[in-house]
């Protein structure tokens, strides 16, 4: 029996590493599924050849599925995500000079959010007074959660990301010789790009995204809502290859072999040494050597990370709220949340659940403000401070 062709666009990112896997050690082979991956540049050429069916499933930024649905900055595009690729990993990752400047204002522990965007709220300021340019800050698409998340750090300290600074998007892989040129101050992105820079030496890594938020969905596999309900038993073996890869990538002895897949010129094309890093939750945050571990800074199966939550949709629908991208109705919160869906995932993998998962209450575990109510967004939004209005 032949093998289904399929072909599926990638970032080159870590946290694409279940998808790779997959492929490469030949999971989706076993499934009966023939996948080429095709390595793009920008979310926007994945999110568009996704939607015109020149792929037929994308590792996509969880927020752009969602705007998808909505209609938000592109065509209308009804699409699911069956499986959650990643939880978490991105951080922020400054220069040289804003990171002295920052630590130089901090009152706190710096690795404190709120005492890191304080300190930036204050560094604003100076620059303002003395005439200077606005910091500029680098973020991977408008509708990711590297935005949403740079946006709810800098909030929390009192700075307003659209007034006092200047966010920029730029592709993944040109983030460091952005920050190297000095185009930008800083940027938010997920592994590897912040540790390339470390040991370039020209930034400092400030925050793990998981220091701002527990549980934060980072990228899924998306498909065409179309497609999908026309193909489920593909659907289903493609559930069942990604979440056989995302096991196999976090076990510990495989980790060497993962980062020699992940290292390829035709996938991250970096060194397997720094994508071990970022599989164990050990990064060199300073040039100086100095490191940090967290064991969820990325979430690729563990944890139930591989099912999808529709309170992680609704989370990022809140943001695209808050920051005036979509208009606050109840229906467009069911259809971000629809994107979302677990009744796919579980039906591939049978319900198989890590009941040992831990996981904050309110589904987000945010470092500052109230928690998140999925049933009342618009509540939960008149207490969180800066945001914008809806002006579509």
């Amino acid at each position: 029996m032949s093998a289904t062709p399929l072909r599926i666009g990638f970032i080159p990112l870590v946290d694409a590493a279940a998808l790779v896997v997959a492929v490469d050690r030949g999971f989706a082979r076993e499934e009966g599924l023939d996948i080429t991956l095709v390595r793009e540049v920008s979310w926007s050429n994945v999110r568009d050849k996704l939607n015109l069916g020149l792929f037929d499933a994308a590792h996509l930024l969880a927020p752009v599925a969602i705007a998808s649905s909505l209609g938000l900055g592109h065509l209308k595009m009804s699409t699911v995500a069956p499986l959650t690729l990643a939880v978490n990993g991105n951080a922020i990752t400054v220069s040289r000079a804003l990171h002295a400047a920052i630590m130089a204002e901090a009152t706190g522990e710096a690795t404190n959010p709120l005492t890191t965007a304080q300190a930036l709220a204050r560094v604003v300021a100076q620059r303002r007074q003395r005439g200077e340019e606005p910091l500029t800050f680098a973020m991977t698409f408008p509708f990711s959660t590297h935005n949403y998340q740079l946006r709810f750090w800098m909030a929390a300290g009192g700075v307003d990301p659209d007034n006092d600074v200047k966010l920029v998007v730029l592709p993944p892989p040109l983030m460091v010789d952005s920050l190297v040129g000095g185009q930008v101050d800083a940027f938010c992105v997920g592994a590897p790009w912040n540790s390339v820079a470390v040991d370039q030496g020209v930034g400092h890594i400030l925050h793990l995204m998981s220091d701002l938020l527990v549980r934060a969905a980072e990228k899924v596999l998306a498909l065409r809502l179309k497609w999908a309900t026309n193909n489920p038993a593909i659907v289903a073996a493609l559930v069942r290859a990604c979440r056989r890869a995302a096991l196999f990538v976090e076990t510990p002895e495989h980790r060497e072999e993962v980062a020699a897949i992940l290292a390829r010129p035709d996938r991250l094309d970096v060194s397997p040494e720094i994508i071990l890093r970022s599989l164990a939750g050990r990064l060199k945050v300073s040039p100086d050597g100095a490191t940090r571990a967290s064991d969820r800074y990325l979430l690729i199966g563990r944890q139930d990370a591989s099912r999808p939550e529709p309170v992680q949709a609704a989370w990022l629908f809140a943001q695209m709220v808050r920051w005036g991208q979509v208009r606050p109705t109840r229906e467009a919160l069911e259809v971000a949340k629809a994107v979302f869906r677990p009744d796919l995932y579980d039906t591939a993998v049978g319900g198989d659940r890590d009941a040992a998962a831990p996981a904050p209450d309110d589904g987000i575990g945010a470092f500052t403000g109230p928690a998140f109510d999925v049933d009342d967004v618009e509540g939960y939004l008149a207490s969180v401070g800066i945001r914008r209005p809806f002006s579509g």
